[in-house]
């Protein structure tokens, strides 16, 4: 088994803030992730002035907020050299075409596709041309969308990992579709993920456990900040409890126990286990019967388990009651 991919989401927890941009990728890092995700939002490329506000976020019109956020092409390069200075991996979601280029000129070394992008097939074409591993994120769609959104970019590459997803904020229990992941592994044959929209780091866990390779988790300095990210991501302490649970389970399902190999109990079976005891005291040459043997640690003389082989044998000389019987105490 692989490692497990973390990604931090930060989405667009910074505001438009380069300065909390590049605290978060600090942040993230310092929690365990192995890769800080942004959102690359171009507001002219991918949106009409009047287009909805999302309805977990009426704060201000997605036009204005899209462009108040954004940063330059050379705060992207910025960000990513602070990535490669922590040791964790740059990557941002494309929400239009322009922002494919745009990461493209930064160089990132893989893509994230965005659930609301599944269906936007010349954004699909783009990036599958990049020939780079794609990341892509089904939550709003059918399996007819996600299945011509494979096939898409399965013409031209196969480093495809799909990532079960529920775009709900907050996603409930209930919603959060662990048995859609693993019909896609079926369905596809390919490496599968969770992009966990929960408040607690339970799902992506449950994920790991069940074979995820792949988890996305959002991450911002306090759930009371502004904006449409943050009311629904762990804060640092606990994404770094999360990256530590993923870990344990990774060392779980990556070192499989052998049930006959009991010899590391050897000393624990001698402390806790029970052997053949007598319950009376056992005269020299009496044939000993179920009565006057019990099971009592510990397991230094015969196993509990082998008691019909004392049962119907003779005492060589006089047992005390409460005693261990051993093989040479018998006839």
């Amino acid at each position: 088994m692989n490692k497990i991919m973390i990604i931090a989401e930060v989405g667009s927890v910074h505001d438009g803030s380069f300065g909390n941009a590049q605290k978060l990728i600090e942040t993230a890092a310092g929690c365990g992730a192995d890769v800080v995700k942004f959102q690359t939002h171009i507001a002219a490329a991918e949106t009409l002035r009047h287009a909805p506000m999302p309805p977990y976020f009426k704060g201000e019109p997605r036009y204005e907020y899209f462009e108040r956020t954004a940063f330059s092409i050379e705060q992207w390069k910025t960000l990513k050299a602070h990535c490669d200075s922590h040791s964790v991996e740059f990557l941002s979601s494309p929400f239009s075409l322009q922002a494919v280029a745009l990461l493209e000129e930064i160089g990132v070394a893989r893509y994230k596709i965005p659930s609301g992008e599944v269906s936007n097939i010349p954004l699909l074409e783009m990036v599958a041309q990049t020939r780079k591993p794609v990341l892509l994120s089904s939550g709003m769609s059918s399996w007819a969308e996600l299945d011509e959104a494979v096939n898409t970019i399965q013409r031209v590459h196969n480093q495809l990992t799909i990532l079960q997803c529920t775009s709900e904020y907050p996603c409930p229990y209930e919603e959060v579709g662990l048995n859609v992941m693993l019909e896609m592994r079926e369905r596809y044959h390919l490496p599968v993920g969770l992009s966990d929209h929960t408040l607690t780091p339970y799902a992506s866990l449950a994920a790991v456990a069940l074979g995820a390779e792949v988890i996305e988790k959002h991450l911002t300095f306090s759930r009371r900040m502004y904006g449409s990210d943050a009311p629904h991501s762990l804060e640092p302490h606990e994404f770094a409890a999360l990256v530590e649970g993923i870990r344990a389970v990774e060392i779980m399902l990556n070192s499989p126990v052998d049930k006959d190999n009991v010899s590391r109990f050897s000393e624990m079976k001698k402390v806790f286990e029970k052997s053949v005891v007598s319950t009376c005291d056992i005269p020299a040459k009496t044939m000993i019967t179920e009565t006057m043997i019990g099971f009592k640690k510990p397991g230094t003389g015969i196993p509990a388990r082998e008691y019909q082989k004392v049962i119907g044998r003779k005492a060589r000389h006089h047992i005390p009651r409460d005693t261990l019987i051993k093989p040479e105490d018998l006839m």
